[in-house]
């Protein structure tokens, strides 16, 4: 039980510290200089993934993200039950996540709430235009192929970085986002996505749970891409 509550708080802390930065970044844009750029929003995931893969990789692995998990589990390092353990807690974690984030929206003074309602969300929420449906697609799957990929090379047995992967993985995932974002918002982790969605219905926003099969369809096809990838190129000697 220990690996499925380090797996809910990991993700926990990637979905409240990443769209945390995302919500409130545009807050005191142009006034007190308070506004998050694209790149701030990248390194908060990154950073995010780098804290809790030194912090709870040891106890389940730091997947935090459902599309590693089944990437990990393709891959013949993790059992199923495991794996959909895994997914369930890091969906819970992230609407736990998505809960906080809504409320620090709506308790705050009216000026803030303003800036944030001002922003292009108030979630977090991955969405994106109309009629770009295969741009977004092919982005999500893409960028989760490289990101997972990484994660399965990084932390191999045999071939892996050691003590080092947690920054691999967390400075790839800052890249990611920092070309993902313009496309889609930068999902790559369905768990990300769902939380975030369902406030977003809440404050009468479908649009991203309208999309969100997009943000779960695209991401685990790439996971099991570079699965099949990684099982190709691993060389054992």
């Amino acid at each position: 039980m220990k690996k499925y509550l380090a797996e809910m708080i990991g993700t926990f802390v990637l979905v409240l510290m990443g769209c945390g930065s995302a919500i409130f970044a545009g807050i005191g844009l142009g006034t007190t200089g308070y506004g998050v750029t694209t790149l701030g929003v990248a390194m908060a995931f990154g950073l995010s993934v780098v804290a809790m893969a030194y912090t709870i990789g040891n106890i389940s692995g730091c997947h935090i993200n459902p599309a590693v998990t089944l990437g990990v589990w393709s891959s013949g390092r993790i059992s199923g039950k495991d794996a959909g353990l895994y997914m369930l807690f890091q969906c819970i974690g992230a609407i736990i996540a998505s809960t906080v984030l809504y409320t620090l929206v709506h308790t705050g003074n009216e000026a803030g709430i303003q800036a944030v309602f001002n922003n292009t969300t108030t979630t977090g929420a991955n969405s994106f235009m109309e009629g770009n449906i295969i741009p977004a697609f092919l982005a999500e799957l893409i960028f989760t192929f490289i990101f997972v990929l990484v994660v399965l090379g990084s932390t191999d047995s045999k071939k892996g970085a050691g003590n080092f992967a947690g920054l691999a993985i967390g400075l790839t995932l800052v890249l990611v986002h920092i070309a993902c974002i313009p496309v889609t918002g930068t999902s790559v982790n369905p768990a990300r996505s769902i939380g975030p969605a369902i406030f977003a219905a809440i404050e009468g926003n479908y649009l991203p749970i309208s999309q969100l099969w997009l943000f779960i369809v695209a991401p685990f096809i790439g996971a099991l891409l570079s699965s099949f990838v990684w099982k190709t190129i691993r060389t054992d000697d």
